[in-house]
């Protein structure tokens, strides 16, 4: 069975994707990733990711995925020699050759996964990161699921693939943006950035000198035009044929989001994976984990180039900006049976009379109405107006801890 490999980008959300389902988690420390605006994790945060994991029998698997300027390896040195444990990750996830190299002199024994940044759309590609160490390879955005299959029958068994299913795509190769660089000096291949592609621009035509009759019509709306963003990528429709594709690691985006976004994504395919494991030949989609995950931030989704090249289908995105969320409003803490009431820590502001739902790892969402709402020392409440806020709730169903309360 594939691994379902979530993101951590900080502890909070490393808890909430290993208890809805993950086999494994990748994450950052605090430089070195290609998220650097996430929250990341310090150093002996990262000791304490590990243990933390692999006390529940999971893995963790570090991202090292920039390309570092010369004066940034006496630092990247000191990092990796930190790692140095028996505390150490389950994997490096490099796609420089130079960090590949250091890592190998470094920390002999931690298995090396090549990023998705070195670009690898071929099973020449794979071989040869295979013949230098790698364990694993995680596959170009812009490969089809055709593509894939042609790269595992002509690949050693010996190496892993890894593919993302779900999240953010980018409309550079693999993350290579250069106009987050050139509009704002955060360079993209060192994890900072901007997101340029994710603002408005108010152009009418485009035109390349040398072919003034090609013109690319661009359509503007009362709020600017979209041309760079990129759609996010939904393979939950998909998951009997990803199933099949020779893939040992399903991987979801989303370091940078919140830790609901990390437990709803996380579920929704652990559920998936479970029931055609369970039944490959009677596996049928489930419209309900459709459904859950467009309860988390996102923007319009897509199949990205599974079955579309980006020649045919760029997948650009219609709109500007995330399409709303259902609001994350509790984590329960623990539940008393006989009362049937659960204790929670707020997140968002509700109040009595509210339609929510909770959401318990295995399952998706189960709504029911607010009744009775106390404080902590059991007093009725109108609403839970503070951030961290402990409060009970009389729940119809049983409870556990990490369970989550949204908006119905």
């Amino acid at each position: 069975m594939p691994e379902l490999l979530a993101p951590a980008g900080n502890f909070e959300k490393m808890k909430a994707a290993l208890l809805y389902g993950a086999d494994a988690v990748y994450l950052s420390g605090k430089a070195f990733g290609m998220r650097a605006a996430a929250g990341n994790f310090e150093p002996e945060e990262l000791f304490r990711a590990f243990a933390y994991a692999h006390d529940r029998g999971k893995k963790v698997y570090l991202t090292v995925n920039v390309t570092p300027h010369t004066d940034e390896y006496d630092d990247l040195t000191s990092f990796l020699e930190l790692l140095k444990d028996s505390k150490a990750p389950d994997a490096l996830i490099v796609a420089d050759v130079g960090v590949l190299s250091l890592a190998r002199k470094i920390l002999p024994d931690v298995p090396l996964h090549i990023s998705t940044q070195a670009g690898a759309v071929s099973h020449a590609d794979c071989t040869f990161w295979y013949e230098q160490g790698a364990s694993r390879v995680v596959l170009a955005r812009e490969l089809s699921l055709e593509e894939i299959r042609k790269i595992r029958r002509r690949t050693p068994d010996g190496l892993e693939l890894e593919a993302f299913i779900h999240g953010s795509m980018c409309v550079a190769f693999s993350g290579r943006c250069m106009l987050s660089h050139h509009l704002t000096g955060r360079d993209a291949n060192r994890g900072e950035c901007a997101q340029p592609c994710r603002w408005k621009y108010r152009l009418f035509e485009l035109s390349e000198e040398k072919r003034p009759d090609m013109r690319l019509p661009l359509t503007e709306t009362d709020r600017g035009t979209f041309l760079f963003g990129s759609r996010d990528l939904s393979m939950i429709g998909h998951v009997g044929e990803l199933m099949t594709s020779g893939l040992s690691s399903f991987k979801i985006e989303g370091r940078m989001k919140s830790a609901y976004y990390a437990a709803v994504t996380t579920n929704a395919y652990r559920i998936a994976i479970d029931r055609y494991t369970a039944d490959p030949a009677g596996y049928r989609f489930d419209p309900a984990l459709a459904a859950e995950l467009e309860s988390v931030s996102h923007r319009a989704y897509s199949t990205g180039f599974y079955f579309d090249s980006p020649a045919d289908n760029p997948q650009l995105a219609e709109e500007s900006g995330y399409l709303a969320d259902k609001a994350y409003l509790a984590v329960a803490l623990s539940y008393d049976p006989e009362l049937k009431t659960a204790r929670f820590v707020q997140k968002n502001k509700f109040r009595r009379g509210d339609r929510v739902e909770l959401l318990t790892p295995g399952s998706t969402g189960r709504a029911f109405s607010v009744s009775e709402l106390c404080d902590e020392e059991g007093n009725p409440i109108d609403c839970v107006p503070h951030p961290h806020m402990p409060f009970l709730l009389s729940v119809p169903f049983p409870v556990r801890p990490g369970d989550i309360l949204r908006m119905g």
